[in-house]
């Protein structure tokens, strides 16, 4: 599942949004993230030019898999590319993280960093931008169920709390970086030890129907690890293989079918390389 996009050079200078289908969103440039990102990279380079932008939505809005982040994504991307590639993928990063902040009120490239250098990223600091990417073990496969509700990403955040205790920093940052040796050394059962949140997930989860039945069940099936898929209410699980990823979709599916919710579920490799020309 991915967003697409079609960006065309323009005599006119400035950035106009022609279309968007698949959700109703702004066409005004300054209340689209799409709009806002490429406006930000524009004020820098000054191309003679301009751009128009059509936006051909598959990830919906409030989906908690970086709809947001993949409209800023594709519009600094394909510009960057008609301009002949001047910038590189951290730089493109930043200009799209202003379009992030239209959508959740704080500039973050959690979801942008992904979506443009694919597979697995850390995100060491914002201020300076330093992005760093992981190994992804080839047999990894993600599984993820949406549930048709809509979670804000501004909502999702104000429920955290403002402080947490030493103990749950601790045992969290442990398994950051367990999870980021796990990826190193492609070890499997260390990295379904280290899908653990205690911090995020029992707040958000309150938010989303069926979590608790979903992480127990899909971990029985045997899933490496399960856990919410950005502020929710999509529900992610990485498994090793493709066989077991179908199991886990089936898993998800016979506990979804019960619930009066419509649901999509989709089954996917990690993809390595991010966003790209089609």
């Amino acid at each position: 599942v991915g967003d697409e996009m079609i960006v065309r050079m323009s005599p006119e200078k400035g950035v106009r949004i022609t279309k968007i289908a698949g959700s109703d969103l702004p066409l005004e440039t300054h209340k689209n993230v799409a709009g806002v990102s490429a406006m930000a990279l524009l004020e820098t380079l000054n191309p003679n030019c301009g751009f128009e932008i059509e936006i051909y939505k598959n990830i919906k809005p409030g989906s908690g898999i970086g709809s947001s982040a993949a409209s800023a994504a594709g519009s600094v991307f394909a510009i960057n590319e008609l301009l002949g590639r001047p910038l590189n993928k951290t730089q493109l990063t930043a200009y799209a993280m202003k379009g992030e902040a239209l959508a959740s009120q704080c500039e973050h490239a959690d979801n942008i960093a992904p979506c443009i250098f694919g597979g697995f990223t850390l995100v060491k600091g914002v201020k300076p931008l330093e992005i760093l990417e992981l190994p992804t073990p080839s047999h990894l496969f993600a599984t993820i169920i949406h549930p048709q509700i809509e979670i804000k990403t501004s909502e999702a955040r104000a429920i955290l709390p403002k402080e947490i205790p030493l103990s749950n920093a601790i045992e969290q940052w442990a398994n950051v970086g367990s999870l980021v040796h796990a990826l190193h050394t492609s070890n499997y059962d260390l990295l379904s030890a280290s899908l653990k949140d205690i911090i995020v997930e029992p707040y958000r989860k309150q938010l989303i129907p069926e979590f608790d039945t979903i992480k127990s069940k899909t971990l029985e099936a045997g899933a490496l690890g399960v856990g919410i898929s950005g502020s929710g209410p999509s529900i992610f699980a990485l498994c090793n293989g493709e066989t077991l990823a179908d199991k886990v979709a089936e898993t998800m599916y016979s506990v979804y079918q019960k619930s009066g919710i419509d649901f999509n579920i989709h089954i996917s490799p990690i993809n390595k390389q991010g966003i790209k020309v089609i």
